[in-house]
């Protein structure tokens, strides 16, 4: 009884702190995923879903970019222009068209020439310098850059607050000529904002760089202001503005409610893009799963607790009854040696790197055994052993074979390499004196050598390892073998 309780001590603590292992982890995991959850809504939700908008803001703008960027380009606007601009009639045609094919709020283009305003309608009115509503023109006739996004009044709809796509029309030379574009109000932006926050189920609205909301969904029409003045933003309101067209996450209190903030600006619009989630809110359902989670997590590690106990129950029995290490040389015997490749061969597959083996053997060992008594051939054997685990790295493996039989595994190594590992050991015992009698015979070794071809099964492997060994001593023994790779694979077997 004694006997048994000592063979099973060492399974009872791997399962005792399997146990106490797992309760720990997870009340510790419980505790810990609270603040990863914070996290991950603060460093991953808010900043993918301002990316997602953003991405989506550049998309619903490529088009009416793309639309003024045409009419810049246009030759009809050039050559109509370089014609001074003799018959109005033809652009307001054009810039009707453009207003009507592609749903347009306005269709516009000012001409340097005559400072005209046309429009799809007629002819708007004269643009001058002193006029407040008309600086945008001079600004976008100085701007290095093709086109601009600006927000502004529109006189030709009601001065409605517009988003205005200004772009420069340049003659065949690089000469300015005017500016065109097209216009966009703020309602059709805060509709795709509603859409925005219906899909992302968040708070969206855009600030400009002093802080005062300029544009956000219907659902958030009671966000007014500046956000320096609002409950809650104004403890974060400086930090936002002052990451200076960066991203950020801050986070703050309204009233009981923890609001995570992720700040972006958007330098096509020169605005802030600000998404709120509520913490407090989306902590309930992911606690909720959390908590089934770790139930479900630990059935199936009470599952895998078994498993191993059976797994290392079977793993002890077969250790005792292979008995891998030869009691005379100390190396693992052939049967030990089974575990040890199979983990070999699994790791090769898996990094791709060289496998090699060498297979020794003693010459003559018979005449060591019959002239010399088995207790010198077992000296012998025990001082070959020494010699190959001399021979080889630390990651290698030495195993007796059999009789008078070695192999070396080589991990990681080359033919070339173990070629050469095979050279140095053949010189080795050649050197070695064994303390003989008298009359002494010197004692060699015949070597073969061979790499793992991929995909070859390894009876192949290891029989072309024999046959460069056979080669060895049908040549003469004394010598190295080395078996070519192979042209073709075989399949491997399991």
């Amino acid at each position: 009884m004694r006997n048994k309780f000592e063979k099973y001590r060492l399974l009872g603590w791997i399962s005792l702190v399997l146990i106490v292992g797992f309760l720990f982890i997870s009340i510790a995991s419980f505790v810990v995923s609270r603040n990863a959850i914070r996290q991950s809504i603060s460093q991953q939700a808010l900043p993918l879903t301002g990316d997602n908008i953003y991405s989506e803001i550049q998309k619903d703008l490529l088009k009416p970019i793309f639309i003024s960027s045409s009419m810049a380009h246009d030759t009809f606007v050039r050559d109509w222009l370089l014609d001074g601009e003799r018959n109005e009639e033809q652009l307001v045609r054009y810039l009707k068209e453009v207003k009507t094919k592609y749903g347009a709020i306005s269709s516009f283009l000012v001409s340097e020439r005559s400072f005209k305003y046309y429009y799809a309608d007629g002819t708007l009115k004269s643009v001058r310098p002193e006029e407040p509503r008309d600086i945008w023109y001079f600004r976008v006739r100085k701007m290095a850059e093709p086109y601009e996004i600006n927000v502004d009044v529109d006189m030709a709809n009601s001065d409605a607050v517009t988003i205005f796509i200004n772009h420069k029309v340049m003659d065949y030379h690089g000469n300015f000529l005017a500016a065109t574009g097209i216009g966009l109000t703020l309602d059709t932006m805060a509709h795709l904002i509603d859409s925005y926050q219906q899909r992302f189920h968040r708070n969206i609205y855009f600030v400009n760089p002093d802080g005062e909301i300029v544009l956000s969904g219907r659902s958030m029409a009671h966000l007014k202001g500046n956000i320096h003045n609002l409950p809650g933003l104004e403890t974060v309101a400086i930090r936002v503005l002052a990451s200076n067209r960066g991203e950020g996450q801050f986070e703050f209190q309204r009233g009981d409610e923890t609001v995570m903030l992720n700040s972006r600006y958007l330098p096509e619009l020169g605005w802030y893009l600000l998404v709120e989630q509520n913490v407090s809110e989306e902590m309930l359902p992911i606690t909720r799963v959390l908590v089934i989670n770790l139930a479900i997590s630990s059935v199936i590690t009470a599952l895998v607790l078994l498993i191993a106990w059976i797994a290392i129950h079977r793993y002890q029995q077969r250790l005792e009854l292979v008995a891998g290490t030869d009691s005379l040389t100390g190396l693992l015997n052939r049967q030990a040696f089974e575990f040890v490749f199979q983990q070999s061969i699994r790791d090769t597959e898996r990094t791709q790197r060289a496998l090699s083996v060498i297979l020794a053997d003693i010459d003559f060992f018979k005449q060591i055994n019959d002239g010399y008594g088995h207790l010198t051939g077992d000296r012998v054997l025990k001082e070959l052993a020494q010699l190959a685990k001399h021979a080889v790295r630390d990651s290698d493996v030495v195993v007796r074979w059999g009789g008078e039989e070695f192999l070396l595994l080589l991990k990681n190594c080359s033919l070339e390499k173990a070629t050469e590992i095979a050279t140095a050991l053949l010189g080795a015992v050649e050197k070695h004196d064994f303390g003989l009698p008298e009359p002494s015979q010197k004692i060699t070794i015949s070597l073969g050598v061979a790499e793992l071809v991929p995909g070859e099964n390894h009876t192949a492997f290891f029989s072309r390892a024999d046959q460069a060994l056979y080669q060895s001593k049908a040549n003469g023994r004394n010598r190295v073998t080395v078996s070519p790779r192979l042209p073709t694979t075989e399949t491997m077997t399991t």
